[in-house]
């Protein structure tokens, strides 16, 4: 345990950040597997404009980097562009 008046603010503040984290990161992990199941075209290309948001959104709050960010928007991008 800390004995530091500053280590205990600490770890208050880093598990409040984790559980701020956590609720980020899984709402992304819900948005991508909803574009992943996107039976046709119009639908993948709506719900990407939503993720992409969300990642731009993640990136400036600095929850992901902006390397993931942008490889994920690829990925996401491209397996759209596939649909029918």
């Amino acid at each position: 345990m800390a004995h530091h008046k500053s280590a205990i603010k600490r770890i208050q503040t880093n598990e409040r950040d984790r559980l701020r984290n956590r609720h980020y990161k899984t709402m992304l992990k819900t948005q991508v597997k909803k574009v992943r199941a996107a039976e046709s075209k119009e639908d993948g290309e709506k719900l990407l404009r939503e993720t992409t948001s969300l990642l731009d959104k993640l990136v400036n709050k600095g929850i992901i980097h902006k390397n993931k960010a942008a490889n994920q928007k690829s990925k996401l991008s491209s397996f759209v562009s596939k649909l029918s």
